[in-house]
């Protein structure tokens, strides 16, 4: 099994943390704040506002952020806070999409190892 590399951001302290001192580039259909939290691996945290759809919409959009995160989270760099957040756009998407517009914005914030560059 491998072991996992990253945890979640889940207080709403946590989040405003990333918010105020972060720092934030977005996309047609993700906004992502990254802040360095000192330690050896990354926090997650995932926002799906009301304004992007009902619940099942925004549970679809959290799993498809979280599920193409894991998969790519070895080509992140460690020590980060990392809070994604949806745009009303993502709730029409598919997970391609997704995955794309997370690793671009990887790509934006220079927090993706230099040698994975799939354009």
């Amino acid at each position: 099994m491998i072991m996992k590399i990253s945890e979640s951001l889940k207080k709403n302290h946590q989040f405003r943390f990333v918010y105020k001192y972060g720092r934030s580039y977005a996309n047609k259909y993700l906004v992502m704040y990254v802040k360095e939290n000192g330690t050896e691996k990354n926090r997650l945290g995932i926002s799906v506002s009301r304004k992007v759809g009902n619940s099942v919409v925004r549970h679809r959009i959290t799993r498809l952020v979280r599920e193409s995160y894991r998969l790519h989270e070895a080509v992140f760099n460690s020590g980060l806070d990392i809070v994604i957040v949806a745009r009303a756009g993502a709730a029409s998407v598919g997970y391609e999409e997704i995955e794309n517009a997370l690793l671009h914005l990887g790509k934006l914030h220079h927090i993706i190892k230099v040698y994975f560059y799939s354009d």
